[in-house]
């Protein structure tokens, strides 16, 4: 029988292997959330006072919900007891992974600013380095948020490392050649978020897309105390805010917010395909491809000289609401952006009247070249709304150098592969007027009523080319009206479409319809893989 004053025996304690690794799964959940401190509560709350995000949170709200995967993410500075303990942790000033756009797989990198203004003093240059080579080998797109110098220099790193840093030199990580080669291989979007000075700038600058939030980002390569340091006294928004940047070419667009800045970033994306080894996806269902606007058959006026909103016509042939500019403020002689003709994406370009008649300036000529590389390396057909009176002339156009940019231009686009389709809407003239479609391989053209063409506009021509018989005449004025009207009927559309020299003159009304067989036809050429000639930056 049992002896009722016995007590149970103590349970032994727990084996080793009973308790595994929880003590060291504690460490790390102990040390990721020192991590995600960033620079500690009074630069967070600094940074928020600026009106800027954290790096996390910038993370956070540009991909899908709980779709980062963080790489490296106990990667930093760690102080030890005499035990062995952690004390205190400081991260790498850059957070990176992997995570899904629209469900899509993306690469996504973002500086710091919280520790050390995102300078190299705080980093782990493997950090970047490998967040580009994770998006080259793995063919996906790379998402860069930068603020600060980007993992750039400081002088305080002399200091820190007890020398100076060559650039370039045999220890050098930074590894900037991977940074641009990107461009022929994957999509790049990067957004300047701050002050973004130096190697962060020429981060910014070495993408497909760069967006600014104006007011709260300013790129330049070195920033107000250097410049003032050399005799030029200038604040950030006056030496590198969004209207000198955007002016210049140097980034691509600028937004009121940051989150406005992701969904555009968002929606450049959706045009390309995950890497050159895919193709542009297409997106289908909301718009009718035998759509007719009736307000095509005025859009271009009688009067040559009196001009037209380019951006409606653009509006009306594209699928609706899918237009996506891009350099809106450079070059703005011509448009550029991505739309979709019965769901298939489109890389297009447009003249635009508005600005220098819609000749190719230099700036023009620059952004061409830059578009038509960037379709070309993503597969993307081209749409050329053709209206180009021919290269910019005159003092300010001879002293850009414009005939070496337009001649750039011009081979830009014959060395183009992929499809193409012209639309001559208006003028097509002179030397700039070839580059309405390349030389090269058979592309679609069509023209307007409204078009026009020849080795160079009638007005100013025709006093060159008529001078014995205007002096000679007894009314100059008339003679010279006289010539124009019989050189305008000679100058028809139609008489070139005779001689087959264009192939079709179509209603203007038509042309959605045209375009999206266009896009259609062109679907199955595209061929993925690498292009004949990568993208630079």
């Amino acid at each position: 029988m049992a002896d009722d004053n016995l007590t149970e025996a103590p349970a032994a304690p727990p084996s080793a292997s009973a308790i595994g690794w929880e003590p060291e799964l504690a460490e790390l959940r102990q040390r990721q959330a020192l991590a995600r401190e960033l620079g500690g509560k009074d630069r967070v709350a600094r940074q928020h006072e600026g009106g800027r995000m954290t790096v996390r949170e910038r993370i956070d709200r540009m991909l899908d919900p709980d779709s980062f995967q963080e790489i490296g993410s106990i990667a930093g500075k760690a102080s030890y007891d005499a035990h062995g303990a952690i004390t205190g942790f400081i991260p790498a000033n850059c957070v990176f992974g992997r995570g899904t756009v629209d469900g899509r797989p993306v690469v996504i990198a973002g500086d710091d600013f919280t520790l050390r203004g995102g300078s190299a003093d705080a980093a782990i240059k493997g950090k970047p380095k490998m967040s580009e080579e994770i998006a080259t080998q793995f063919r996906m797109p790379i998402i860069r948020l930068i603020e600060g110098s980007g993992g750039g220099g400081s002088v305080k790193t002399i200091e820190t490392t007890g020398r100076a840093n060559l650039p370039g030199g045999l220890t050098e990580t930074t590894s900037f050649d991977l940074v641009a080669n990107q461009m022929s291989q994957v999509p790049v979007v990067a957004l300047g978020l701050g002050s973004v000075a130096g190697l962060g700038a020429a981060r910014l600058a070495a993408s497909h897309y760069s967006i600014m939030v104006k007011g709260i980002a300013a790129v330049f390569v070195a920033g107000p105390p250097v410049v003032e340091r050399l005799g030029e006294p200038r604040s950030k928004q006056e030496l590198g805010g969004w209207q000198i940047q955007l002016g210049c070419g140097a980034v691509d667009h600028a937004v009121d917010t940051e989150e406005q800045a992701f969904a555009a970033a968002r929606r450049f994306l959706s045009y390309l395909p995950g890497s050159i080894h895919d193709l542009p996806p297409r997106k289908r269902g909301w718009d009718s491809a035998e759509r007719r606007d009736e307000a095509l058959i005025s859009a271009i006026p009688k009067v040559k000289k009196q001009a037209y909103h380019m951006r409606r016509i653009i509006a009306s042939v594209c699928d609706k609401d899918s237009f996506f500019e891009m350099g809106a403020l450079f070059g703005r002689s011509i448009i550029t952006g991505f739309a979709r003709l019965d769901g298939w994406p489109v890389a297009l370009m447009a003249g635009d009247p508005l600005f220098d008649g819609g000749a190719w300036t230099a700036d023009a000529c620059s952004k061409i070249i830059r578009f038509v590389d960037m379709a070309q390396t993503f597969h993307l057909p081209v749409v050329h709304l053709v209206d180009c009176p021919g290269f910019q002339v005159g003092l300010r156009a001879e002293s850009s150098a414009v005939i070496r940019w337009g001649v750039r231009a011009l081979a830009a686009i014959n060395q183009t592969t992929v499809p193409w389709c012209s639309v001559i809407v208006r003028n097509c003239y002179g030397v700039g007027g070839l580059g309405h479609q390349p030389v090269g391989h058979l592309c679609l053209r069509y023209a307007w009523p409204s078009a026009s063409w020849g080795s160079l506009p009638l007005e100013g021509g025709i006093e060159a080319a008529y001078r014995a018989e205007i002096d000679a005449a007894a009314d100059r004025d008339a003679k010279l009206a006289e010539i124009e009207e019989r050189l305008d009927r000679l100058r028809s559309p139609y008489r070139t479409a005779e001689a087959f020299w264009v192939e079709e003159v179509i209603d203007p009304r038509d042309t959605r319809r045209l375009l999206c067989d266009f896009a259609n036809l062109a679907a199955p050429l595209r061929t993925p893989g690498p292009s004949a000639f990568g993208m630079r930056p």
